[in-house]
């Protein structure tokens, strides 16, 4: 049987992706810049947020500083039951290959991917490449610096989220396939 592909929200184009990950870019970047714990940890949370959307796994006040970073109505991703997104399976195939990382016709499988991906990593053993969505991989560089206690490696985990938010913006405004 056929899935018909959700329904972009009225508002939404390639100009409001665009947009959302113009705001990725700009929370990612002060994860990077952060001289504090507290500011790397609200980027973070605000990163995750962008992404997961409402519907999605880890969409919350992640730092339990009482506010709500990146909130939002709808993510760049489907959420754990499908629905949905600012990427969907009808935009350019840079889109589809590098943002959505594929099909969604399983959501929690995918976000399943994500969270054993999380789990199972360590500084040993990068297992993000696992994940076909660069944006996922975002997902998971902000799980692992909201964990951490230490300035040094949150910002290098914001290198990583830093490389996965450039692909997405060049998948999406430089598409050649």
């Amino acid at each position: 049987m056929a899935q018909t592909a959700p329904a972009r929200p009225p508002q939404a184009s390639a100009e409001t992706l665009n947009a959302r990950l113009q705001a990725l870019d700009r929370a990612v970047k002060r994860w990077q810049a952060a001289s504090r714990l507290h500011v790397a940890h609200e980027a973070a949370e605000e990163t995750r947020n962008l992404i997961v959307g409402p519907s999605g796994p880890y969409y919350r006040d992640a730092n339990g500083d009482g506010k709500f970073a990146g909130a939002n109505t709808v993510g760049i991703l489907p959420g754990l039951k499908g629905g949905t997104s600012l990427a969907r399976p009808d935009d350019n195939a840079c889109v589809i290959a590098d943002i959505r990382g594929g099909s969604w016709q399983e959501p929690a499988k995918r976000w399943s991917q994500l969270q054993s991906a999380s789990s199972r990593w360590t500084p040993f053993r990068n297992t993000f490449p696992s994940l076909p969505s660069h944006v996922q991989r975002v997902v998971g560089w902000a799980t692992l610096t909201l964990k951490s206690d230490s300035l040094v490696e949150v910002r290098a985990h914001a290198k990583h989220a830093r490389l996965h938010v450039d692909i997405a913006l060049f998948a999406l405004n430089n598409c050649r396939r």
